[in-house]
């Protein structure tokens, strides 16, 4: 672990000498969260949101479902991949609008706010890759989207393959800069 951190560190620190990303903070109002987003580099970005996350599980074998609202983390250090590809077509890449790779971590408590979908342990967390785009419009509106795939583990030692889906709608708070 500690490998990695110190890898982690060091590639971050090489990137960080040149800014095509941009610092931004900005409120998502699909699930309640608030986002700040850290530039790292000319292409890399940290990204972390407190927030809310939803869940849902249907079981055949009781027919019935359950849902949750539950409090969680989330942490991505992102590459963006197609900032020069936008510029060529005339694209907007200003509030890093663009399209990247992530490695995500998203930590998330076991009992609900709002639902009936009460966990048996009080701390599940998501660790992988992911793909995602975003966009901030003229109004500062911001749609981002995250796709993957990872190691989903609970602090009971369960642990297992875990999709991950997630749609973002907010607003990034400040003053256009394009």
């Amino acid at each position: 672990m500690k490998k990695i951190i110190v890898i982690f560190l060091l590639l971050t620190g090489i990137s960080a000498n040149s800014q095509s990303t941009e610092n931004q903070f900005s409120i998502n109002f699909l699930m309640p969260s608030a986002e700040y987003e850290l530039a790292l580099g000319e292409n890399t970005s940290l990204d972390a949101i407190l927030g809310l996350g939803f869940g849902y599980h249907y079981s055949d074998f009781t027919d019935e479902s359950e849902f949750g609202v539950y409090p969680n983390l989330r942490a991505q250090y992102r590459w963006y991949y197609n900032f020069d590809k936008r510029i060529d077509k005339g694209k907007k890449v200003s509030e890093n609008s663009g399209n990247y790779v992530a490695g995500i971590l998203l930590l998330s408590s076991g009992e609900p706010i709002i639902g009936d979908m009460e966990l048996r342990n009080d701390l599940s967390g998501f660790v992988g890759p992911a793909w995602g785009l975003q966009r901030v419009y003229g109004s500062n509106f911001k749609l981002n989207l995250n796709l993957g795939i990872g190691y989903g583990f609970n602090d009971n030692g369960d642990g297992y393959v875990s999709p991950l889906i997630d749609i973002q709608l907010g607003f990034k708070l400040g003053k256009d800069k394009s």
